[in-house]
């Protein structure tokens, strides 16, 4: 989440943009009573148990999902992260974090279903699963934690998007002008025009009417990562710089910035690589919602786990290839953006910066829409005879027969960009901010409730081994989640003392 883990959650069988009528307990579907599933008459071979038409996904269509949701931006920042431990650490810290995303997977493939994992109730999205284990105090605090995740990811990809643009001009003018021209520019200047963009898409009123958008930036996350991982192959294969080190980057004083740091810069930078990794593999939200589209028998759980771990090994392959293509070719030296380094065939480097920013433009949208549709649903229900909020009204443009404006929505949704766009500027630094939202996101959602969803569903006896040992899993993700976001918030105040805000570099 890698870079898009929330496209199929919006866009599939449940979207996370629609989840807090029976999620969180409001609206009509959150009366006593209500299940969330409206019943017709059920007919074993056109409905599932649950009333809805039955379920057509397989074990392959979900490792499919997976993998499409899962590979995206945060695959162009692990080299950078190899570059931070070494040849040796690098890969097999990344092993670690696949085998902990798969193990805790599997623990929450059991927990599609409650209170039994063959014969239970559904649970359709990610927060149900929460409050039919853990309770609704439990639902509320994840919710806080997702909706968290949602946004600083938002800021993160406006960032991400800007370091592209500016590489695409800085590559052009080099072409155009030799190697000897600066071509100095600045991220805002992109960062804003990126809001203004975003600014007119959100006034789309519902992801349904943008699943185009999720598909364009999916196909483009795939491109520019191949592209990404054939230049580091090819630029490995020329020999012109160190391959790399047993340890990564090394210890000095002064600091050069690039391969040499001093001893607490090179923590903080391994901290915030953990945190890097870490947003690569935090994808359990979805998961749910991915497994609800598998057809049974055989049991749902059984078909996921499989589905999981065909899903992860794919990933994680890619994953490592990326790597170690990108460290091989820049060595200690790697940049944070893994396709900011490569300068030649400018063409393909341009081409594959242009698909990372249309990718971005649609994922920030797909991290955007549930913030918009839970702020707009709880305002409604709030004050539900406020013409203000409520009222819209049709527009007819060409081609379209009505579009519908909501003087709230657009004021709201263009503070809500006006605000995140504003945090870019003051925090352009896309290692950093990729570094806080693995650690913010791993832990909680992707260890700590599947660990304690399956403790309470399979009844595992309190300081039993195997409760020991899951509490022990959770502990030290912790810790690894806490030294990412001491990295992050390290290496942002860090940056900060030798960068001038807003200044061209």
């Amino acid at each position: 989440m890698d870079g898009d883990h929330v496209i199929l959650g919006l866009t599939g069988n449940a979207k996370l943009g629609q989840t807090d009528d029976n999620a969180l307990g409001h609206g009509e579907k959150g009366r006593a009573g209500f299940d969330g599933v409206d019943k017709p008459i059920h007919d074993p071979n056109l409905n599932d148990d649950d009333g809805k038409p039955r379920r057509k996904g397989t074990v392959i269509t979900s490792a499919a999902h997976i993998i499409t949701a899962v590979i995206g931006s945060g695959v162009l920042a692990l080299s950078w992260s190899f570059a931070q431990m070494g040849w040796i650490a690098g890969p097999i810290v990344l092993l670690a974090f696949a085998w902990c995303t798969y193990y805790t997977s599997r623990l929450l493939a059991d927990c599609y279903r409650s209170p039994d994992p063959i014969h239970g109730k559904r649970n359709y999205i990610y927060m149900d699963a929460i409050k039919a284990n853990l309770g609704r105090k439990q639902q509320l605090v994840c919710a806080c934690v997702q909706y968290s995740n949602l946004i600083g990811t938002s800021i993160g990809y406006t960032i991400a998007t800007a370091t592209s643009a500016k590489a695409i001009q800085y590559q052009n003018c080099i072409h155009d002008n030799g190697p000897d021209d600066p071509c100095l520019t600045s991220t805002t200047v992109y960062i804003a025009i990126f809001g203004v963009i975003q600014i007119v898409l959100s006034q789309i009123p519902n992801f349904g009417e943008l699943w185009w958008l999720s598909y364009l930036a999916a196909a483009m996350s795939f491109t520019y990562s191949f592209i990404g991982l054939g230049l580091g192959i090819s630029k490995a294969a020329t020999g012109e710089n160190s391959h790399g080190s047993l340890g990564g980057t090394s210890v000095c004083y002064p600091s050069n910035g690039e391969t040499c740091f001093t001893r607490p810069q090179k923590t903080w930078n391994v901290f915030t690589a953990l945190g890097n990794m870490a947003f690569a593999y935090s994808f359990s939200m979805i998961l749910i919602e991915i497994q609800d589209t598998i057809k049974s028998p055989p049991s749902e759980s059984s078909q996921m786990k499989k589905a999981t771990l065909l899903g992860i090994i794919t990933t994680t392959f890619f994953y490592m290839s990326v790597a170690i293509a990108g460290y091989a070719a820049f060595g200690d030296a790697a940049p944070g953006n893994l396709l900011t380094g490569f300068s030649t065939p400018y063409w393909l480097v341009d081409f594959a910066n242009t698909c990372i920013v249309i990718h971005l433009i649609g994922a920030y949208q797909v991290y955007t829409q549930p913030v918009y549709a839970f702020v707009e649903r709880w305002c409604s229900l709030r004050w539900p005879n406020n013409s203000f909020l409520n009222l819209e009204y049709n527009v007819r443009l060409p081609g379209r027969r009505n579009f519908r404006v909501s003087a709230f929505r657009l004021i709201w949704r263009t503070i809500y960009v006006i605000i995140t766009t504003i945090i870019s500027m003051l925090i352009p630094f896309f290692n950093s901010v990729l570094g806080i939202l693995g650690a913010i996101g791993f832990w909680p959602l992707t260890v700590y409730y599947p660990v304690e969803m399956y403790i309470r569903q399979t009844h595992v006896q309190r300081w039993s081994r195997k409760f020991l040992l899951l509490q022990l899993l959770s502990f030290v993700t912790l810790l690894i989640s806490i030294a990412g976001l001491i990295g992050g918030v390290s290496g942002i105040i860090q940056e900060l003392q030798h960068v001038a805000l807003f200044a061209k570099t």
